[in-house]
Formats: C-alpha cells, structure tokens, sequence
C-alpha cells in the first residue's frame, strides 16, 4: 500500500509543476509580447530622417557654441542623392575649427552615428567631417568665400538652429 501513496505524491507534484511553469510561461509569453509591441510602436515613431535632422543641428549648435561664425544647416534631403544635411561653419582659426570637429565628432559617438571620413584636420583650413546623411564642414573665411557651398546648394532649405 505504500507504492500507491507514493505515486499519488509524485502525480501530484508533478501537476503542481506543470501547472505552475505553464502560468509562467504564459505570464513571460505576454510580457514579451507587450515590450515587443511597445518597442515596435517607439522603431516606428522615429523617423531616420528626424534623427539626422537632430543631429545636424545638434552639430551646427556646438560650432556655434564655440564661436564659429555664419554656421548654417542646409536641409538637401529632396536635392541631394548622396546626403540629407549640410552643416557648414567659419572657423576662427585652425586650432579652434580641430576643437569643434573633435566635439562634433565626439557628440556623435555618443548617439550612435558613425564617422566614415575626415579630411583637412591637420590644417585646418577646411574640415569635412563626413556620417553620410550628415556632412559637416569647418571653413576658415577664406576658403569658405572661396568654395561657397551656400551657393552651390541654393537650392537647399536653410533651418533654424534655435528651432
């Protein structure tokens, strides 16, 4: 008689177990659910384009921020195939034009946007900067008068840096 009890205790269990890892089951199954839902609703409420829009001008801030002259952002989004945004800015001198690309590029790291190039740093008379939607030039007064990059790109929509 002893066998019997035995079992009924071991059945027993083993329907406690198996009830009780089901309603965990159930319980993780709607909580993956409800953050994949919530995550997917936040992936579609950010718009690519925003974020380098926020991101030019986040940079053109810090070149102003730090003195630069005449920084503006050209929106080429709808004129442009190879890139979204232009930030361009007067440096006062070459030392001052490598601290703003260090700090711009810098700001990048931290929200995730990749340099792919970097030309001029060493002299300093034009930095370009270069996160593919995103391309940012660091002119002293000469060359940028000389290049006119406003000109070229007249087409292109200037934005609000305080917007």
């Amino acid at each position: 008689m002893a066998e019997p009890k035995k079992t009924a205790k071991k059945t027993t269990k083993k329907a406690v177990k198996n009830t009780e890892k089901k309603a965990v089951k159930k319980t993780v199954k709607k909580a993956v659910k409800k953050a994949v839902k919530k995550t997917t609703k936040t992936a579609a409420k950010i718009d690519p384009l925003q974020e380098d829009r926020a991101f030019a001008i986040e940079a053109a801030k810090i070149a102003r921020d730090r003195h630069c002259r005449d920084v503006v952002v050209l929106d080429l989004s709808t004129i442009s195939p190879a890139t979204y945004f232009y930030v361009i800015a007067t440096g006062t001198s070459d030392r001052q034009s490598r601290t703003v690309a260090d700090e711009i590029s810098k700001m990048a790291r931290q929200r995730g946007h990749q340099r792919f190039g970097m030309a001029g740093y060493e002299y300093g008379h034009w930095i370009l900067l270069d996160f593919v939607t995103v391309v940012v030039h660091i002119f002293d007064a000469e060359h940028r008068d000389y290049y006119s990059l406003e000109m070229l790109w007249g087409d292109g929509k200037k934005l609000e840096i305080d917007a």
